[in-house]
């Protein structure tokens, strides 16, 4: 059996990093996947229920940008009794340091993201090397 409980406890970072203005939340949605494996979307006041936290800042929340292949995609993630939730976001320090580097004569030529699991095994094989 999952856990459909979301504990929240990541929601104050996430706040920080929009009150600071390092991200701007483009959308945010919210899904369940119930024992019987059917998917319904949760409503983000609903996440915790006891009340301690203030989520209304996310509220509609919607760039339109995430679709219901892309909710039925994180569905097929997830096994029956858990939940997701699917951030879309903007780095907000991105755009002043690329148009930098623009004006410089740079061109972006690729770009990635390094899987979090993948950094922290580098980091400790390269600790374990010296």
């Amino acid at each position: 059996m999952g856990s459909n409980r979301m504990t929240g406890e990541g929601f104050p970072v996430l706040v920080d990093l929009v009150d600071r203005g390092l991200i701007r939340i483009l959308d945010l949605m919210f899904v369940k996947k119930d024992d019987d494996g059917s998917v319904t979307g949760m409503e983000i006041a609903d996440l915790t229920g006891d009340g301690g936290l203030d989520l209304s800042v996310f509220e509609g929340a919607s760039s339109g940008l995430l679709a219901q292949d892309d909710v039925e995609e994180a569905a097929k993630a997830l096994e029956p009794g858990n939940s997701a939730g699917i951030l879309v976001y903007e780095n907000l320090w991105a755009a002043p340091f690329a148009t930098a580097l623009r004006r410089g004569g740079a061109r972006m030529v690729a770009s990635g993201r390094i899987p979090v699991p993948d950094l922290l095994a580098a980091l400790d094989a390269t600790e374990a090397a010296h």
